[in-house]
């Protein structure tokens, strides 16, 4: 199925651009409750933020209003909201048992925010040539993946006992197993998808 073409004509504040505006205020708000510690309310917030992100692409191509407006600030909030997210539950500090309640180490952030980076310079590249550089299925079961670690990451957060900085209550050793392997698979998932964007831009540049 062909991508909608952008439509010249649209308004720029339309549905789908409101939408991508209203994810970028909701991610500041979460970023401000997941370094206060409320991760139950930062838990509600991501799973709003993420749905206003499926919900303005829907929009957007049921109706035709894409928009140039929202072909950049569309990657921008998702960028800004993802990464962010990453880099907040990899900074949660240790328990005194020496555990990592987020379960998201620091250079798996690095892997994430290091991959949008990457595919991110990609597409300016290949647009600003003329090319096309849409999104491909490998990145959106990506996101998918992340949008689940950043979860159960932030479920299993709501067992500790901040004051403490230990476990308010044990969480089930299938809760911490699961998440080591969502966290993985995201990683490679997200390292895949990177090679993937990256062969197709290398595909464009042999074929000039």
């Amino acid at each position: 199925m062909s991508e909608p073409t952008t439509t010249a004509s649209a308004s720029v504040l339309n549905v789908p651009n409101q939408l991508t505006l209203a994810r970028i205020v909701l991610s500041l708000a979460l970023f401000g409750f997941l370094i206060a510690g409320w991760y139950k309310v930062a838990l509600v917030l991501f799973v709003v933020t993420a749905g206003t992100d499926w919900l303005d692409g829907y929009w957007a191509r049921k109706y035709s209003q894409i928009t140039q407006l929202g072909r950049v600030m569309d990657p921008f909030a998702d960028k800004l909201f993802i990464c962010g997210t990453f880099v907040l539950l990899s900074a949660v500090p240790r328990l005194t048992e020496g555990f990592l309640p987020s379960g998201i180490p620091a250079w798996m952030t690095v892997v994430v925010v290091g991959r949008e980076l990457l595919v991110t310079s990609l597409r300016a590249f290949v647009e600003g040539q003329g090319g096309d550089f849409s999104a491909k299925w490998i990145g959106k079961w990506k996101m998918g993946l992340q949008c689940l670690a950043a979860i159960w990451s932030m479920v299993q957060l709501t067992y500790v006992d901040q004051a403490e900085n230990t476990w308010q209550t044990v969480p089930p050793a299938w809760m911490t197993q699961g998440l080591t392997a969502v966290a993985w698979a995201m990683v490679a998932l997200t390292l895949y998808s990177g090679v993937t964007y990256v062969r197709a831009a290398a595909g464009r540049f042999q074929g000039k």
